[in-house]
């Protein structure tokens, strides 16, 4: 009976869907997610676990490692461990939102080739002087346009996304237009809107959505690179990149400063990692 009510759910599950889930088949992804469930989980709950907040000062500046400060202290006496907390919670909310918006965006650019030949064509000489530019450089340059906080990384992150997410989404566009039931629909009459949103975008997604994955960690990255050079988040709200900007200051006096952020920071990426190579196995299996 079990082992029946298994396989009916099994058929009620959408296949799109049940290849994403055999990612948790592999020991990475099910790590990974695990991993990424915990980071989540100590973000949500640092309100709760520091109810005085990422800012309490006290005496005890500087100070190493211990029980009652897990990542020690900062130069203000604030425990570094609940401000690695709050500031994963900023580094998350800044991916929640650039990577999405850049896999949109870029997916659109991309398909836009669809429509007009035209418009595809200068869009993607765009996201070639886009490409031209690194992460960080970009990043300086939105900064300098809009000043340095959350929505300027969002901001860039978002852009520094849309060379990846364009190219696959056009390359995709190319391959499945060539195909038997693309040339159908087109010969039926259907409208060209209707095959990509029915037919070419549906067979388009699964790379897009491993190559967004993999694009988490980039964005970690820049994020930290940003705040590191003091572009991004500004004090005194944390983000792991600024933790780190801070502990740079202060090494020579307090080793162990920069542990706390940069093993949060690795964690993060480590799990987006594992998740990614998962799904691209999972999708790609024969």
């Amino acid at each position: 009976m079990s082992v029946a009510l298994a396989a009916v759910r099994r058929k009620n599950i959408n296949p799109t869907l049940r290849r994403y889930l055999q990612a948790l088949r592999f020991p990475r992804g099910i790590g990974g997610l695990i991993l990424l469930v915990i980071l989540v989980a100590s973000a949500l709950l640092a309100p709760l676990l520091f109810p005085g907040g990422y800012d309490q000062q006290t005496s005890d500046s500087l100070q190493g490692l211990s029980l009652a400060h897990p990542f020690g202290t900062d130069e203000l006496g604030r425990d570094i461990f609940a401000r690695s907390l709050f500031g994963l919670r900023t580094d998350l909310s800044i991916i929640v939102v650039a990577v999405p918006l850049g896999m949109v965006t870029g997916t659109v650019i991309g398909m836009l080739g669809a429509l007009s030949p035209l418009a595809g064509n200068i869009f993607q000489r765009v996201l070639d002087v886009i490409l031209g530019f690194p992460g960080i450089i970009l990043g300086v340059c939105v900064v300098l346009v809009m000043g340095a906080g959350w929505a300027s990384l969002v901001v860039a992150i978002a852009i520094s996304s849309l060379p990846t997410f364009g190219r696959l989404s056009r390359a995709a566009m190319l391959s499945q237009s060539q195909r038997e039931y693309v040339i159908a629909a087109r010969t039926l009459g259907v409208s060209r809107a209707t095959i990509i949103t029915r037919h070419i975008l549906p067979n388009a997604i699964d790379p897009i959505l491993v190559a967004g994955t993999v694009f988490v960690v980039a964005a970690i990255f820049i994020e930290a690179g940003l705040s590191i050079i003091g572009l991004g988040i500004q004090p005194p709200q944390p983000s792991l990149g600024s933790l780190l900007n801070s502990a740079t200051r202060f090494i020579s006096q307090s080793p162990t400063y920069i542990v706390g952020p940069t093993v949060v920071l690795f964690l993060l990426a480590l799990s987006f990692s594992l998740i990614s190579d998962a799904l691209n196995r999972s999708v790609n299996r024969p």
